[in-house]
């Protein structure tokens, strides 16, 4: 190979290698600060914070970042069979939303999540209904240092494992807060 050529392929090489730093990844940070929220997903936003208010608390926002955790989170649990905070490899929870709503850089960092799942359907309300009258699952929604929420329901026409091949919604809220 000649100098012209050898240049050539160290600047293709090196692109490649830039290309590749640049190109986000499942967990890079990378994350679309706008969210589209389905009815689901607003009605739950909507009644968990009409409850945070009638608690003298303040509203969650919604979070692009916590809201990325909780959608690979809920695809992960319908695809795979599972119904776990931790992720299908063992990871914990708080671990797991960390790659996407990062501590770095923060002095405060805390992360709570709420789980559930329905055969068929739940709407918000049965949701919350279903959430408060659980103890753990009511002190994350009254939980008074929250200040972001992601949220993510998604329907599977036929889940495996746990799910018995069943029609079912999941639903994951990852709760956060970050100074």
């Amino acid at each position: 190979m000649d100098v012209r050529g050898a240049k050539t392929v160290i600047a293709v090489a090196l692109v490649a290698l830039l290309g590749a730093l640049a190109a986000p990844t499942a967990h890079s940070g990378k994350v679309a600060n706008r969210v589209a929220l389905s009815s689901l997903d607003s009605g739950i936003l909507s009644d968990l914070n009409k409850i945070r208010r009638q608690h003298g608390l303040q509203p969650v926002k919604i979070s692009a970042r916590l809201t990325a955790s909780a959608a690979q989170h809920t695809k992960e649990m319908g695809a795979d069979g599972y119904f776990e905070h931790s992720s299908h490899d063992g990871t914990s929870f708080w671990k797991r939303i960390d790659r996407w709503y990062a501590q770095n850089g923060f002095s405060y960092w805390s992360v709570g999540e709420n789980l559930l799942w329905s055969s068929p359907d739940v709407d918000p309300g049965g949701a919350m209904q279903l959430w408060m009258n659980s103890p753990e699952h009511r002190a994350n929604i009254l939980t008074a240092r929250w200040r972001e929420i992601g949220i993510s329901a998604v329907h599977f026409a036929a889940a495996p494992g746990t799910y018995k091949g069943l029609e079912v919604t999941i639903i994951t809220t990852d709760f956060g807060v970050r100074r």
